[in-house]
Parts: structure tokens; sequence; C-alpha cells
């Protein structure tokens, strides 16, 4: 098989390579059965004991087939409601976190809260090579890296991608402090720290108003895309919702062996079980989806998109300082010719 290389430009956010095992058998990476499993396996069960009650005990438990078509129609458009406003939600996610990339933003949404708080009383002055301050558990139930993937300089993602250790705080000022404990995120603090820096260019004339306005402007943006991912992170699907969805998914899979016992028998079974799996990863998905922000193999890649925009920044800095430095080292040559 040829290597699995990643391809420049956005290697680590957008990486196609062979795949070795084809996806239809695939069971544990990015799959939803460990959420299908049990309903599925209850839900077997459970035509199992229909279809031994209706073919040695009782008569016959079988019900009209006529009323599949309804109910599925009901369960059809409740799954297509859920994973349409989940997607949505992914996809709203993934295009916010192209206006901004930041590591702020990528560990604010995780609940990573990396700097001392400044409620905390006698904390040492703000260090960029300090050990990360834990004031909770990272968000919900998202799961972080074990410690069994990190490394002596960071973490590896589920991807492979060596994540730098808390390489974002030596572009913090010295000395700050964290407002999370209070309810202040670190982006909106950063936020107001750059349009004070914007006025006090230009009262010191370092750029004029119009430009500063521009600026203001990008701002602006850039807070409208953060509270954007706040609101998919903070806002999870109506509980009346999800309540109704599993009920009417298990009335509807208790309700199919009736309608088809007396036609298939003990083939009964397979059918209920393939049916639920259908209709569980479908509903699966959608939970998957809802929010996006984790580490999970179906959330977005935020380590990779920030990765890949810290190495388009690197190279722009580093094209832009030779450039700086041959246009110093040809001043100096033309002015030694003029001496």
């Amino acid at each position: 098989m040829p290597p699995r290389r990643p391809t420049y430009p956005l290697a680590h956010s957008f990486r196609r390579k062979p795949r070795r095992v084809p996806l239809v058998l695939r069971f544990t990476k990015g799959s939803i059965h460990s959420i299908v499993f049990f309903p599925v396996l209850l839900h077997s069960l459970f035509t199992i004991l229909i279809v031994y009650l209706d073919t040695r005990v009782l008569s016959s438990l079988g019900l009209p087939s006529t009323i599949i078509p309804s109910l599925s129609i009901v369960v059809g458009l409740m799954l297509v409601f859920r994973n349409s406003t989940s997607y949505d939600r992914f996809w709203t996610g993934r295009n916010c976190l192209t206006t901004i990339v930041l590591y702020a933003i990528k560990h604010n949404l995780r609940a990573e809260f990396n700097i001392p708080p400044a409620s905390l009383e006698g904390a040492p002055a703000f260090d960029a090579h300090s050990t990360p301050v834990s004031r909770r558990p990272s968000y919900v139930d998202r799961p972080t890296p074990s410690s069994e993937d990190a490394g002596e300089n960071g973490l590896v993602d589920g991807d492979g991608l060596h994540q730098p250790k808390n390489v974002y705080k030596s572009l913090l000022p010295d000395g700050l402090r964290g407002y999370e404990d209070e309810g202040l995120s670190l982006p909106l603090q950063l936020s107001v720290l750059v349009e004070s820096y914007i006025r006090r260019g230009v009262d010191r004339g370092w750029f004029h108003a119009p430009l500063a306005s521009q600026m203001t402007v990008q701002i602006n943006s850039l807070v409208d895309a953060y509270g954007r991912m706040e609101t998919i992170r903070s806002t999870p699907i109506p509980i009346a919702h999800l309540i109704h969805q599993k009920q009417v998914l298990a009335l509807f899979t208790c309700v199919l062996p009736f309608a088809i016992v007396d036609d298939y028998v003990w083939w009964s079974v397979p059918i209920v079980a393939i049916v639920a799996f259908t209709l569980y990863g479908i509903e699966g998905i959608g939970q998957q989806l809802e929010d996006p922000f984790g580490y999970d193999k179906n959330d977005i890649k935020m380590d990779g998109i920030i990765e890949d925009t810290r190495r388009e920044v690197l190279t722009l800095l580093g094209e832009w300082q030779k450039a700086q430095g041959d246009a110093e080292d040809e001043g100096a040559h033309l002015g030694g010719m003029f001496n």
C-alpha cells in the first residue's frame, strides 16, 4: 500500500489516506456501534420472546402489517429532523472555526482553562512554561486524550497529530490572569485587549481612523463567530424532543415484531435487529454531531485546523523576516558602495 503521508497545505485538517479496512467492515473507530449495541440486543431478545410465544404458547400474537407504514412515516420524520439539526450545528461550528482560529477558542470550547485565575490569592505570576492550572474537568462528556497518549512535549490526538504543550501560552501578555471561574471566557478577554490596543494606536498615531474602524469590524466578526460556537456548545437539543424520540423509536421497534411474526416467524429476529440497528444508528449519528468540539472521531478536527494555521503563519513570518533581512543587507551594501 502507498505510504500514509500528509499532503500540504492543510495537511492535518484534511488528509486523504488509503483505508486499511473498508468502511463497511469498520466497527470501532468513528462508528456508532457502541451506542446502538444494547438497544439492538434488547429488541432482538424481545422479538425472540414474541416469536416463541406465538409459535409455542399462544395461537397468534400477530397484528395487521398495515400499521407499519403509518408508524414508519412518523419515525422517519423525527430522525430526519434530528440529523439535519445536528449536522447544521456541525457545519456552522466548522464555518465559525474558519472565521476565528485560536488556541484560546479550542481550549475554551473544551473547557480546558490553562492560566491562573485572578481570584486565586497568592497566585504566582503567569509563566509561559508553567503547568496548566486545572480548576474543573474538561467539558461535559467529551473524553480528553489519555495519559498514555501524552508525550514529553505534548499530546497526540486520535489522528496521530502531535500537539505542542500549551504552545499558545507564549503568545499571551505576561502576567495575564484568567476570569473563567467568574464567567468571563479568555477569547472575550483577549478581544478587549486587542480593542484597547487599536484605540491606543489611533491615539498615538500608529494608524489612521479608517484602518482602526476596519480592524474593529474584524474584531466584531471574531466575537460573533465565537458567540455562535458557544451557542452550539451550550444549547443542547431540547430534552422533550429527545425523550419523545427515544420513546417513539422504542415503541415502533417493539410493535414491529407483532406485525411480522405471522409472516416471517423466526426470521423476524434478524429483521427486527436490522431495523433497530438502522434507526438507532441514525439517532446515534445525530447524538455524535450535536456537540462537535470534542475529541471524538466524528468531531471537528480543531487540533489539525489550528496546527495548519500555525504553520501558515510561521511560514509567512519566516518569509517576511527573510525579506526584511535581505532588504537590510542590500541597504548596507549600497551604503558601503557610496561610502
